[in-house]
Formats: C-alpha cells, sequence, structure tokens
C-alpha cells in the first residue's frame, strides 16, 4: 500500500484538520458521513468533538452499527479527544444511556481534566519517539483502566494528573486524549499511517 485512503469521520469536530495532516505525511483522505463512505477506507480517524453528539449523530446518519462493526472486522481507527472517547469499551462519568463504538480494552473518564476552562497545553514523552510532542488538551478524558493488549504511549509528565494514561494503542486501534491535528507536528498522524500500511 503506498497510499492509504483514510476517513474522517465529519458529523462534528475539527475534522478539516485532521485532514490536512494526514494529507500532509502522504495519505488520501475521505470525509465519512453516510455508510457509502466507508467503502474501500484503509483507515479511519475518529476527531475530536463532543462525544454524545457525535454517538447521536451517527446513529441519525445509520453509520454507528456499520463503523461499529468495521472497527471491529480490524479497521484501524485512531480517536482523538471525543475520538478516544467513542473507541472505549468503557466510560466513567458517561452521559446517561451514551453509547461508544467499542474496540479498546480501555476505560476511560470524560472530562477528566476539568471544564473548557481548565485546558491546558504541554510537553508529554510518546513512546517511540526521540523528542516530546506538544500535547493540547481541551475537556480532555484520560485512561482509567488499561486492558491486558493495551499499550500505554503517553502518561502527563507532572503535577495534579502525573502518571495519567493520555494515549494508547492495542493492536489496530490508536487513540489520544490531546488534540494532535492542531500543532505543527505530524509524529502522531505519521505513526497512525504507519500501523494503517501494516495491517
Amino acid at each position: 500500500m503506498t497510499t492509504p485512503l483514510i476517513g474522517v469521520l465529519a458529523l462534528q469536530g475539527d475534522f478539516e484538520a485532521h485532514e490536512r495532516m494526514l494529507h500532509g505525511v502522504g495519505a488520501d483522505t475521505r470525509q465519512v458521513r453516510v455508510v457509502a463512505d466507508l467503502a474501500g477506507l484503509d483507515g479511519l480517524v475518529i476527531p475530536g468533538g463532543e462525544s454524545t453528539t457525535m454517538a447521536k449523530l451517527a446513529r441519525t446518519f445509520e453509520l454507528f452499527e456499520p463503523l461499529r462493526d468495521r472497527i471491529k472486522s480490524g479497521l484501524p481507527a485512531f480517536g482523538t479527544c471525543a475520538g478516544m472517547i467513542m473507541l472505549a469499551d468503557d466510560i466513567e462519568d458517561g452521559a446517561l444511556g451514551q453509547e461508544t463504538l467499542g474496540g479498546l480494552d480501555i476505560t476511560v473518564r470524560r472530562n477528566a481534566f476539568g471544564r473548557q476552562v481548565h485546558s491546558f497545553e504541554g510537553q508529554i514523552d510518546f513512546d517511540g519517539f526521540d523528542a516530546p510532542v506538544h500535547a493540547v488538551f481541551i475537556r480532555a478524558p484520560w485512561v482509567e483502566r488499561l486492558g491486558p493488549g493495551v499499550e500505554a504511549l503517553a502518561r502527563i509528565p507532572a503535577g495534579e494528573a502525573k502518571g495519567r494514561i493520555v494515549a494508547v494503542r492495542e493492536g489496530h486501534l490508536m487513540a489520544t486524549s490531546f488534540h494532535p491535528e492542531v500543532d505543527a507536528d505530524d509524529r502522531i498522524h505519521r505513526y497512525f499511517v504507519e500501523l494503517v500500511k501494516q495491517s
């Protein structure tokens, strides 16, 4: 696979920023809004936004079950912030009846760092990278529980949340609590594209 085709779920959130990053690292993209948009995809990005709204819109557009089925059948997927919540098997502090697509054997705590006014950014080490990444957290979740097959890729280095897991990978799935699409550093998107090529 020379140029993978990666879908970006375009129901809500800053999906266009992900598209720009993916183009920059050599992938083709397609915005995903209806079931037909899933055809022929090599990977999928689920952006940040509001996880309950995203799930409701996926239901409205009859995308929820097809997305879940494609992920379960091995489609590589990368979720950021709300996308991490969407890929998690379990949620703490979720809205009543909140659904997820699942696939990642993790429990996430929704809005773990607080409300919008508690958004922050900082440098964090990312497994396998030779220099820290600049991470932007906006009403972000963190990972409360890792399943046995899940690898922690990044943790908060200091402060009250020191040690909290903010990036994970399990096989063909990965997720970050933060928003790598808003920074010039393309290494995390490049990492995902390589994962797609190897899957």
